[in-house]
Order: C-alpha cells, then sequence, then structure tokens
C-alpha cells in the first residue's frame, strides 16, 4: 500500500506493507484524513517522546471503511463507514484500537466532513467537560481557538451554556471568523493588554476556565485572567513546553491547573474517553450541530503541500488529505 513515511528530507510516499490487525483492532479502508499539528511533530522526525522517527508513517486522525477487525472487536460489521483516531494514518489502510472507532451517522456526512471530528471531539469534551468540570454559566477562554481543535472547544462551550465564550488568536484577520463559530470576545495573546480585556468582560474575576493550547509565554498570564480558584487545563504547547512559572501566582489565586495528553494513556483510559464524548455529543453530532470548516482539501500525492499550509498557519478550519 501506499503510505506518507518519514524520511531523511522530510517526507515521502512509499510502498509499505499492509498493516495486520490485533484481536482488539479494526483495519480501515482509508478515505480521507485530517491533518493536526501533531503531525508536524511526527514528520519533522518525531517529537515528545513520540515514536517518531524515520520510516515512521504520520498521521492521527482518519475516515474510511471496515474491512477486517480482531475477534475482540464487537459492534462492528465489515464495510461500516467510520471515522477514527490513532497512528499511522495517512496510507491507504490503516489499524486502530476498536475504542477510537466511531460509526459515521447516517445523515450523509461525507468522509471528508468525518476525518475533520474525532481528535477535536473527543480532546475539547475531556479538557472541558472532564478535566475543567465546566458547568452552565461559566465562562471559558479558549487559548489557539483558531486551531481545529480550538474551534470544537468554542462550540462546546456554548453548547454547555457558557455565560461567555473567549477566544484567542494572534491572527488578527480570524478574529471576526471566531465570533461567527462561537466565540463572544476574541483576544491577541501576544497583546499586553489582552488579561485587561478578559477581566473588564469578567467583572474583573477572570474566566472559570482556560483550555490551554499554547502554554510557552502564556502561562502567568492565564493564572491572572483566571478566576480565584478557577481552572487550567494544559492541552498544547504550541508557543513553548518550557517557561518560567510564578509559583506565588499560582498560590495566590488558588488555580487547579491540570494536564492531559494521549500519550500516557492506557487503552482502557482512551476508550473512556471516546465513549463518554459519543454518550453526550451523539445526538448534536447526528444533527450536525458540532462542524469544523474544511479550509482546503489535497491530493494524497501533495502531501508536502499540506504540511506547508499547516506550517504557515494560514488556514482557518481543518486540512485535508484524500485517498
Amino acid at each position: 500500500m501506499k503510505a506518507v513515511v518519514v524520511a531523511k528530507n522530510g517526507v515521502e510516499i512509499l510502498d509499505v506493507e499492509i498493516p495486520i490487525p490485533k484481536k482488539n483492532e479494526v483495519l480501515i479502508k482509508v478515505f480521507s484524513c485530517g491533518l493536526n499539528r501533531a503531525d508536524l511533530m511526527v514528520a519533522d522526525g518525531g517529537a515528545h517522546g513520540s515514536s517518531g522517527g524515520s520510516g515512521t508513517i504520520v498521521g492521527m486522525e482518519f475516515s474510511g471503511e471496515i474491512i477486517e477487525f480482531g475477534s475482540e472487536v464487537n459492534g462492528f460489521s465489515i464495510g461500516d463507514r467510520v471515522m477514527c483516531s490513532g497512528t499511522s494514518a495517512w496510507a491507504e489502510y490503516a489499524i486502530t484500537d476498536w475504542g477510537r472507532v466511531i460509526k459515521i451517522p447516517d445523515n450523509n456526512m461525507d468522509f471528508d466532513v468525518a476525518s475533520t471530528l474525532p481528535i477535536a471531539l473527543a480532546t475539547m469534551h475531556n479538557a472541558i467537560i472532564t478535566a475543567g468540570d465546566f458547568k452552565k454559566g461559566q465562562s471559558i477562554l479558549i487559548q489557539g481557538a483558531s486551531s481545529g481543535v480550538g474551534l470544537m472547544g468554542l462550540q462546546i462551550g456554548k453548547y454547555k451554556g457558557a455565560k461567555i465564550v473567549i477566544g484567542s488568536s494572534t491572527k488578527i484577520e480570524k478574529h471576526n471568523r471566531l465570533k461567527e463559530i462561537g466565540a463572544d470576545v476574541v483576544v491577541d495573546s501576544k497583546n499586553s493588554e489582552w488579561v485587561n480585556q478578559v477581566l473588564n468582560h469578567t467583572d474583573g474575576e477572570g474566566v472559570d476556565l482556560i483550555i490551554d493550547q499554547l502554554s510557552g509565554y502564556t502561562v502567568n498570564q492565564n493564572m491572572l485572567a483566571t478566576k480565584i480558584k478557577g481552572n487550567i487545563v494544559n492541552v498544547g504547547r504550541l508557543a513553548g513546553g518550557i517557561t518560567d512559572f510564578n509559583c506565588d501566582l499560582h498560590a495566590l489565586r488558588r488555580i487547579n491547573y491540570k494536564g492531559v495528553t494521549f500519550r500516557t494513556r492506557s487503552l482502557d483510559e482512551i476508550r473512556n474517553v471516546y465513549s463518554n464524548m459519543w454518550n453526550d455529543f451523539k445526538n448534536l453530532i447526528l444533527e450536525g450541530n458540532f462542524s469544523l470548516p474544511i479550509d482546503k482539501t489535497f491530493e494524497f500525492e501533495d502531501v508536502e503541500y499540506a504540511l506547508t499550509c499547516m506550517r504557515e498557519n494560514k488556514h482557518f478550519g481543518k486540512l485535508i488529505l484524500k485517498l
């Protein structure tokens, strides 16, 4: 089969063996893949303890049809249309654990749309509802709101009845579009006044919950923008993974600071994340209430252009790789 493989000078499309599913896995004929920022780290040779490196197949989000599954897999049939997350997704065939497989709703959803949803939905449900313990009437700030995951966070905040949904983006040209997706207020985290803007919109108290996809230079500012005894959930580190941390400020504001990642979760934990998300959001997905804009679609052989587009960060919404 053809697959996008990490090579010495970037990525190449190579012929590799079709994977064989283990007893807990599903084999899918892939039709569409969603691009995520973490894919860049793998494509560039691996980072943050991932298994990336030369020979690694890139990709973590995809949709397609089931063609085979292992003996422990129940509830699926050959030919089911599904959306999935996993590893080694940018290929003609991919395998993943059954707990990361979701049947595509029978509501005319196509494979491209389906490939935009699994990671954004699972990540933000876990961050906002499980780790963030978000409640109706609270306020929420999504740092890095113009990413696919961030755009889903805005929508979930609205659905959960947030008093105010604030998004951040350093791209001023994206601010109005974030408001169209669900943000009541948009700030620029590179603007020194953004904390004061958040405080002005929250009666001087700060927000109840920050979903932080940036970290880096925002860490101490985030604590200033969070309500006393509020929550910060560290989802990503797009602005840097190592930074100065004001321990006095953390204690003074009595902030609950939590980190989340899929990389150190067990299979059972990941299955629970996806199961909880689907139990809460199934009807909303069936009704089309949660969706992500697709900015560009690339043919499989144009994967280098797709990665370049992701690096330039000029798109709004998802980038798709079609097979």
